[in-house]
């Protein structure tokens, strides 16, 4: 199956949502694989001195584009407004 990565920028002002929906966020992503999308990798993206968190940054293994779009579009981050713009790029992973 091919793999996609996806990068997810908070919107301004979110962060304290984010903690609030971090359980349900991460649950999320760990029971989607019945779904079709196994996480290869994730984790926040943080600004520059470490200290804030600010996105989401995803490696993901599904059939196809669309699977991705409806597991985006069913993450609690997304659907509590707290990811703004998600750019889907299909990855070719050559090392790792």
């Amino acid at each position: 199956m091919p793999l996609f990565a996806i990068y997810a920028a908070d919107k301004p002002d979110t962060l304290a949502l984010r903690l609030e929906r971090y359980a349900e966020h991460r649950t999320y992503t760990e029971e989607q694989e019945d779904a079709g999308v196994r996480t290869i990798m994730s984790g926040p993206l943080q600004t520059d001195d470490g200290e804030v968190m600010n996105g989401s940054l995803l490696i993901v293994e599904a059939r196809d584009r669309a699977t991705v779009e409806r597991y985006i579009a069913h993450d609690p981050f997304k659907r509590h407004g707290i990811w703004g713009e998600v750019k889907i790029s299909r990855f070719h992973r050559r090392r790792g």
